[in-house]
């Protein structure tokens, strides 16, 4: 740790963090107080980066658990192996701690990845564990958390596929802190940064190629950071002067989604996107 120097700074120099300077001081005040923290924004906005460097910068070991629709409770908790237990019985020798069960042991931080993606089933098991510190076991007893534990979480808008909305309940555990899209000249680092790219022209365009597909009306859903990054890697690797417009087709189609409405099909509007970029380079 570089000494004189802020906890801000720190993170950001330890973690290759560019801005997010709010969400990082707010992020660190929550977890200093003791209470469960909810990141909320966009895909590709950096919550998942923000809250695991937040944690290793105040020394807190992490359980990690990615949410979907097919997650269940069981291995959220744990669950008992059949052959031990046809050997041994139900105890703690047959039965393997699941990633709720091992930071409570631990007095770890649980980090859940994407929230509102797990069923609802298995959001309500957290609720005992984040307002008790209390979680019953069927045949292993009540588990209590030791202490330091904490549950720290990402969600994407529930407007996004195979997301859905936290009960109030649960929502009412956690501290909340959103993250935005961030300038264009932040992303415009970010990009610089991940690509290693000294053509700063390609990295403008490519940027205001991904920043026009969130406000173009005609798209429903724009693209993060991450699409500029992957056209300025592959256009930097294509041959011709049409490189960033192949690039562009590489790049979006998986990340964009033009509404029902717009006319046009996605390699023309991406072409008119590329060319208006190049005109205000």
């Amino acid at each position: 740790m570089l000494t004189g120097v802020d906890p801000i700074t720190q993170i950001q120099r330890d973690h290759g963090i560019v801005g997010r300077a709010d969400e990082l001081a707010m992020a660190l005040a929550v977890l200093g107080a003791g209470r469960h923290l909810l990141l909320e924004g966009p895909v590709g906005v950096g919550k998942t980066t923000v809250a695991l460097a937040v944690c290793a910068h105040i020394g807190r070991s992490v359980v990690r658990v990615d949410g979907d629709d097919r997650y269940s409770e069981s291995k959220l908790t744990g669950w008992f192996d059949p052959p031990l237990v046809l050997a041994k019985g139900y105890n703690q020798d047959t039965f393997f701690a699941g990633p709720l069960v091992q930071a409570m042991r631990q007095g770890s931080v649980l980090f859940v990845n994407e929230l509102n993606r797990m069923p609802e089933a298995v959001q309500n098991v957290l609720l005992p564990a984040l307002d008790e510190r209390l979680l019953i076991v069927p045949r292993i007893g009540d588990v209590r958390a030791a202490a330091g534990f904490q549950v720290v979480a990402t969600q994407n808008p529930v407007e996004y596929i195979a997301t859905g909305h936290l009960s109030e309940a649960l929502r009412d555990r956690f501290e909340h802190v959103g993250l935005d899209y961030q300038s264009a000249a932040e992303e415009t680092e970010i990009v610089r940064r991940e690509t290693g790219c000294a053509d700063f022209a390609l990295l403008d365009e490519a940027v205001a190629i991904t920043r026009a597909t969130r406000s173009d009306p005609r798209f429903r859903k724009g693209a993060s950071v991450r699409a500029a990054i992957a056209m300025v890697a592959i256009a930097a690797r294509t041959e011709g002067p049409d490189a960033l417009r192949r690039a562009a087709g590489a790049a979006l189609p998986t990340r964009v989604e033009l509404r029902d409405e717009t006319d046009s099909p996605l390699p023309d509007v991406l072409d008119e996107l590329v060319a208006e970029a190049r005109k205000k380079a």
